[in-house]
């Protein structure tokens, strides 16, 4: 009995030591990495702390303007420049980036105007039988996250939102008449991209709708100090609707409280999966700071959306999206070059790539590691340095697709919803058949 206690001590005692020397081991990598930095290079402040959350200087935060910005997010209210009568009232912004898809689409091509249902968390959101494709609100390319997205200056795949930043230079592409002139206003990308987003996607602030709602006061209570004639407008919504983004961060992930201090709430193969991340795997080199991303465009070779099996929608091969950087910047050398997304979440959404080319995260560490193009239309001098063999061992492959699955998932982001908009729609989608699968009705 006595050795049987001992063995049993001896082996609790081993596994203490093995997780001390993992969690050392993941502290030197990260130090490393990060120029010495450490661990705070990669924590996210907490969603009230405006004072550490990068944002941008034109659009200050304030509790009331990210709480006004969180309802019109999700208030489908706003949606009454559609193409038909019956899609009024029926979509927002979170249609397309719902908390439970990780601030994603849950399917692999968001759909606004248009769509039907929603299934599970959206894989279930088809075609309206009313609608033709070409009257559908859908992008040609795979819906980004809107999430932690105050850490990435510039929008959109080919960072084509945001009059700073990378942009800077590129003004002869700030076509007028289309949504990148507002990157005259000189907002940053989040500002940006939601103030064009709202007449992209067939939104609009109306106070003769909005007003009986209770918007009104609170645009007043934001906005006081522009001009009424200016103040219930597409823009003061959107700079509202981007201060709400700003603080949408996956803050209470595993990997973000092992940073802030708790080394048991991540497992040997996470902490293993996390040192090859940052050593051997380098995917520190494009996937860096809090949110593990970088404003650098890279060509992976990956396919485009028209290239998958499902059916897509309005989706072209030549369509300037899938050029990527190129596509907006029209230099030959940005062609199939993408932006680096940020990598928490992954897992609550089965789509990944910017063409949805990829249904699991263990997929797309393998094609990194193999690093063998899918796309034959990328030639290969465009590829990027960074895609070469990393030589990662099966068991490398499993412990780091671990890490992004599991130490990066913030199991919570529902507190970013909220619980309802002052219209009383359904979130995030409001038709029939959506409002009925979420048990709204």
């Amino acid at each position: 009995m006595a050795i049987t206690l001992f063995n049993a001590c001896q082996k609790d005692s081993d596994s203490q030591e093995t997780d001390l020397a993992l969690d050392t081991e993941l502290t030197d990598a990260i130090a490393l990495a990060s120029d010495g930095e450490g661990v705070s290079r990669y924590m996210f402040p907490e969603s009230d702390n405006f004072n550490a959350i990068p944002q941008d200087p034109l659009n200050p935060l304030t509790s009331a303007k990210v709480s006004l910005g969180k309802l019109l997010f999700h208030e489908t209210a706003l949606s009454i420049a559609t193409i038909k009568p019956l899609g009024e009232g029926k979509t927002s912004c979170a249609s397309c980036h719902f908390a439970s898809a990780g601030f994603q689409a849950g399917r692999i091509q968001g759909i606004g105007e248009g769509g039907i249902g929603f299934g599970i968390n959206g894989e279930g959101r088809q075609r309206g039988m009313l609608y033709e494709e070409v009257d559908l609100d859908v992008q040609p390319i795979r819906t980004p996250s809107a999430m932690n997205g105050a850490y990435q200056i510039n929008q959109l795949w080919n960072g084509q939102f945001g009059g700073t930043g990378l942009n800077t230079g590129t003004e002869y592409a700030w076509t007028d008449e289309t949504p990148k002139a507002f990157n005259n206003t000189g907002f940053e990308g989040l500002e940006v991209q939601a103030v064009a987003g709202l007449g992209v996607h067939r939104m609009n602030i109306d106070m003769s709708v909005l007003e009986p709602l209770g918007y009104k006061e609170k645009f007043d209570l934001v906005f006081s100090d522009i001009d009424e004639d200016n103040r219930y407008t597409n823009e003061t919504a959107g700079l509202a609707i981007a201060a709400y983004e700003r603080t949408v961060l996956s803050n209470q992930a595993p990997f973000q409280k092992w940073l802030a201090g708790d080394k048991s709430i991540m497992s040997d193969e996470e902490k293993r999966g996390a040192i090859v991340f940052f050593e051997k795997g380098k995917c520190v080199s494009c996937h860096d700071g809090p949110a593990l991303n970088k404003m650098e465009f890279h060509a992976l070779g990956m396919s485009g959306l028209q290239d998958c099996p499902e059916e897509t929608f309005k989706t072209i091969k030549e369509a300037s999206e899938n050029l990527g950087r190129g596509g907006f910047t029209g230099i030959a050398e940005d062609n199939y070059k993408f932006k680096t997304p940020q990598l928490y979440n992954l897992a609550d959404s089965p789509f990944l790539g910017h063409g949805s080319s990829f249904r699991t995260i263990k997929s797309v560490v393998q094609y990194k590691n193999m690093a063998i193009k899918e796309n034959a239309n990328v030639p290969d001098e465009a590829l990027s340095d960074a895609f070469v063999p990393l030589n990662l061992t099966d068991e490398e492959i499993e412990d780091l697709t671990t890490f992004l699955t599991v130490s990066l998932r913030d199991q919570n982001l529902t507190r970013y919803q909220p619980e309802s908009v002052l219209s009383g729609n359904c979130i995030p989608f409001n038709d029939p058949m959506a409002a009925s699968e979420l048990g709204c009705n």
